[in-house]
Order: C-alpha cells, then sequence, then structure tokens
C-alpha cells in the first residue's frame, strides 16, 4: 500500500524507513497497534514513532491511523503498473532505467554485508539446493539454478504451489539449504516451508523487499531487495542484481574448484557440438 500524507520528506532516517515499511506491508496490524507496541515491534523508541507521524505532516499518532485506515485499499497488478505508468505520463526508457538506479541504491542502502556473506558460505556448506520460486520470481529461481548448476552444485526447484511442494519438500535434508523469495510477504507455501524446517532443521535464505520481516517469518539469513513501492509496477533489477552478485561470490570463494568445473562443461560443449 501506497500512503499519501500531508508532508513527504526528501530524506527520511533507516527508523523512519522501517516504520513507513511496516505501515505499507503489515497495514491491519498497524491500525490496532498503540504507539508503544509498534515501537517495540521495530525495536526503536517512542520518540522515534512522534518523530515520524510530525514528519510526515500529521499532529498525533492517531490522526495518522485515521490517514492510513482512509486509504486503506487492495490493489491488483494492472492498476500497479498503471500507477507507474501515469507517474512518467508518457514513457520513456530513460527515465525507466534512471528509475533502476534509484532501485539498486536503495537495495545498496539496505542490504547488510554480513548476510550476504552469510548467504554465500551457505550455499557453500549446502550438501544441496533448494528453490522455492513462484509466479514473477520463478524467472530468478531459474537463473540462480543456472548459475549455481554451471558451478557444480546439486540444485532442485521444489513446485510453486499445492500438495506438490510436499512431495519436494519431503526430499529436503537437514544438510540442505531452501532458497525461497517472499517479496512483500509470506505466501502459503513460504510457511510451510518455515514450518517443515522446525521439524527438519535445514537452513533457508530468504530474499525480501521488506525492511521489517515478523520474526515467524523470518529465514535463517534474509537478503534485502528493493523492487518499487507497493502500488507500482515491480522491476526484478535490483533481485537479479544481488543473485547473480551472491553467484560471483560463491565462484571466487571456491577458486579453482570453480574455474575446473566450467572448463568441463565447456570441454564437453565442444565435444559434442557436432553430435
Amino acid at each position: 500500500m501506497q500512503l499519501q500524507f500531508p508532508q513527504m520528506p526528501h530524506q527520511i532516517t533507516k527508523a523512519e524507513s522501517k516504520i513507513l515499511d511496516y505501515i505499507s506491508t503489515n497495514t491491519e496490524a498497524f491500525l490496532f497497534a498503540p504507539i508503544g507496541q509498534l515501537a517495540k515491534q521495530l525495536d526503536v523508541s517512542d520518540a522515534t514513532v512522534s518523530r515520524f507521524v510530525r514528519h510526515v505532516g500529521c499532529k498525533d499518532y492517531k490522526e495518522l491511523k485515521q490517514l492510513v485506515m482512509q486509504q486503506a485499499s487492495g490493489e491488483g497488478p494492472a492498476a500497479k503498473l498503471a500507477q507507474t505508468l501515469q507517474a512518467n505520463e508518457a514513457f520513456s526508457p530513460i527515465q525507466w532505467l534512471e528509475r533502476q538506479q534509484q532501485y539498486l541504491q536503495k537495495t545498496l542502502e539496505h542490504l547488510d554485508c554480513r548476510d550476504f556473506d552469510e548467504a554465500a558460505a551457505a550455499l557453500l556448506q549446502a550438501k544441496r539446493i533448494f528453490i522455492h520460486a513462484k509466479s514473477a520470481s520463478s524467472s530468478l529461481g531459474q537463473l540462480l539454478l543456472f548459475r549455481l548448476r554451471r558451478l557444480g552444485f546439486e540444485v532442485f526447484l521444489l513446485p510453486s504451489g499445492g500438495s506438490e511442494i510436499l512431495e519436494g519438500l519431503v526430499q529436503v535434508r537437514p544438510d540442505d539449504l531452501v532458497v525461497m523469495f517472499s517479496f512483500s510477504k509470506l505466501s502459503r507455501e513460504g510457511k510451510i516451508l518455515l514450518e517443515h524446517q522446525k521439524m527438519i532443521g535445514f537452513r533457508t535464505l530468504a530474499f525480501s523487499s521488506r525492511t521489517f520481516i515478523p520474526k515467524e517469518e523470518q529465514a535463517d539469513i534474509n537478503l534485502f531487495v528493493y523492487r518499487g513501492e507497493p502500488k507500482e509496477y515491480h522491476s526484478m533489477m535490483a533481485p537479479v542484481a544481488v543473485v547473480d552478485a551472491l553467484v560471483v561470490a560463491v565462484s571466487q570463494q571456491m577458486g579453482d574448484e570453480s574455474m575446473h568445473t566450467l572448463s568441463k562443461l565447456h570441454a564437453m560443449k565442444k565435444r559434442y557440438e557436432k553430435t
């Protein structure tokens, strides 16, 4: 949900960005939360929330809630695309690519390098890697699968949904890693993955567009990627960049082993190209 405020400052702090993200993605929970509960949930002070309220032009927390309540409404993908096009009036590829630069910059600002390094280490340490990606993120799952298999990893795609996901999930063992894409919210399948993790003990790595993720929805490792505001057409520029960065980091840490695997693949292609 993209909110409109009486005033919107050009720059906001990381704490304020976390508050704004929570209100946009957890609107119903926000509307029922007292200011103290919200501050505790986001690990910020009551004073920080109060400053945010004044920063966006509301006189108090109650007025902010009323404003959010008035604007709360669901929108589908068609409306998101229309919103993006209307923002630019006439579409311009230059403006679009400049916007992608902004998405990459925001991803850079919020991406934790320690989490990134931990994600690379988890890929290297895993016996096998299972990827769950549905809808638009399925292309990212295929990209990650392709890149990692070229490096010699044993990688599998989990079925996107239905009872079939259980047939894939039953194959996962404690020394495996499950990679999931859960950008704006945790899907039903994502909840199943995290619930099954508690029983089996495998590790999880998630790509998310949320700066705040409730504890019960967190994977072991969470990588932030920015895809645009809630009402906008969601770009895959930043997620693709982070996926590729992760693969390059893993390849570098593998050293000569990665070069050996790629060389074997190249030799096989040469051998069978005329077959």
